[in-house]
């Protein structure tokens, strides 16, 4: 039979919806597309334009099946691959209620793996539409990845500043690629390949960032079963590198048989033995580690094989590492503390976690959002109401007893001790000893690289004995500068200096 083909309307409708499904939904190309197939304006209501989305593409491959043409086997070339693409997100997003609940479900019930009622209706959907049975039963998983990936990025990582939208964005990445439809055709089972190395400082949000990565794997569906075949709860294992002594990393890592040194009365199970062939592990605090075990970490990495300690069993490891530090790799490369060769093995894919006061600069909302998360963290099933009031409570002494430009050096850990101490006491007095130890640090590091110059000098330690006494009068006591000078180097970052 000679193949159906597309007319030029369907042919740049569908094309415009297949490029929107393989869209990384933390991007503004998919709020652009969306709006353009929604038709309503920008001004519109997120859930709004989805409904509409999802109503206008179900009801225009409606009308291809009323006319006998909407099977993806009828179709060759670009046709069937606009097509294709198409009928998944109809079909994603026909279940994705569904699906949602069985994340919920499954984050309830931890290890054990949760049944799919529905998985029936999703296969025989897309069997319906031309897909073969194999190819149905692994986009159903797809499905599942790509919901699941979407909540732990969105709900773990909030925040609207430019800072925080390109770390979702870039979550996205490192779980699908840039391109979608090259992950589809050829990287979606390839992905124990590519390490991620997580940058940041102590507090920002580095392990919910490895979470997201750890939880968000390809899992395949066992039709049989009807069930995955494993928990994305149990896919994840981390590990904190720096509660060990270095006696005792090693058999953390990789495990040991019984009697392999004193004190080993059974045998014990590293992560690495412990991770699945569709999980990953998350080294934490990978800049403490010394270099003899960066070798052995190297060596598994790239081998894919490792021996529990006292044993020259091949044990075979099949899953993601994720690794991460709040050191600066660059300068323990330049100290030999960290070998360029583990560094070159773990950075397929480098991601910086921004600290929480350059979130705050960047978008003046981010440090309510991230109250009331916590807030709502703490009362539970309350009222929005209620944790509308807490957050303006909190935010009220957070503005009373912290100078504006408090530098929050614990990150979003500190913001939620700050907050239980605030619900606790009414007052937070801040951290200035970590304040200032960071400011010596970010001194000590710009003065080796040789790139601090007298104004930095002058703008960072006014900025320092403000965010402690509070006020310009105070700050100009101190250094000998009239207010005006002060006012400036805090508000611009530059000025001259005067006696």
């Amino acid at each position: 039979m000679k193949p159906a083909r597309l007319t030029s309307r369907e042919r740049e409708f569908l094309t415009l919806v297949s490029n929107t499904a393989f869209a990384n939904p933390f991007s503004d190309k998919r709020v652009e597309r969306y709006l353009k197939i929604s038709g309503l304006g920008s001004r519109s209501d997120a859930r709004a334009r989805f409904q509409a989305v999802s109503r206008r593409v179900h009801d225009f491959l409606a009308t291809l099946e009323e006319a006998g043409r909407h099977k993806i086997d009828a179709y060759t070339g670009e046709d069937r691959l606009i097509l294709t693409n198409t009928h998944l997100f109809d079909v994603f997003h026909l279940f994705l209620t569904k699906l949602d609940q069985v994340i919920e479900k499954q984050i309830a019930t931890v290890d054990a793996t949760s049944s799919v009622p529905f998985a029936g209706t999703v296969l025989q959907a897309l069997t319906a539409r031309g897909f073969g049975t194999n190819e149905a039963v692994r986009y159903f998983a797809m499905f599942y990845q790509l919901r699941r990936a979407y909540h732990f990025i969105d709900c773990a990582l909030i925040g609207r500043s430019p800072s925080m939208k390109q770390l979702r964005l870039s979550l996205w990445n490192n779980t699908f690629t840039h391109d979608m439809s090259l992950y589809d055709r050829h990287l979606w089972n390839r992905m124990e390949d590519f390490s991620t190395l997580l940058l940041g400082e102590t507090g920002t949000g580095k392990g919910a960032a490895a979470t997201a990565i750890g939880r968000s794997g390809f899992i395949p569906f066992n039709e049989k079963k009807q069930t995955f075949d494993e928990s994305f709860m149990r896919s994840f294992t981390p590990i904190n590198l720096s509660q060990f002594p270095e006696t005792l990393i090693e058999s953390e890592l990789f495990g040991h048989r019984k009697g392999a040194f004193t004190g080993a009365i059974e045998a014990h199970e590293g992560v690495f033995a412990r991770c699945s062939p569709h999980g990953a592990i998350f080294l934490d605090e990978i800049g403490d580690v010394s270099v003899p075990i960066q070798i052995k970490l190297l060596q598994v990495i790239q081998e894919r094989h490792f021996s529990p300690v006292g044993s020259h069993e091949k044990r075979t490891f099949r899953g993601r590492v994720i690794a991460a530090s709040n050191k600066s790799i660059e300068k323990l490369r330049e100290q030999k503390l960290f070998r360029d060769d583990f560094f070159y093995r773990l950075c397929s894919d480098v991601i910086v976690v921004p600290p929480l006061r350059d979130r705050i600069r960047e978008s003046s909302r981010e440090l309510n959002d991230l109250i009331g998360l916590t807030v709502g963290r703490i009362v539970g099933e309350s009222s929005s109401d209620t944790i509308e009031e807490l957050t303006a409570m909190v935010r009220s002494v957070i503005d009373r007893d912290l100078p504006p430009e408090y530098p929050w050096p614990g990150n979003v850990r500190e913001l939620e001790q700050c907050v239980r101490r605030v619900l606790l006491t009414h007052s937070y007095a801040g951290d200035y000893s970590a304040a200032a130890a960071d400011f010596k640090a970010s001194m000590i590091e710009s003065i080796d690289r040789g790139s601090y110059t007298a104004q930095q000098l002058l703008t960072d330690y006014c900025r320092l004995l403000y965010e402690r006494y509070g006020t310009y009068e105070e700050v100009a006591r101190r250094t000998n500068l009239d207010r005006r000078t002060v006012k400036k180097y805090l508000t611009s970052g530059s000025g001259e200096t005067s006696a």
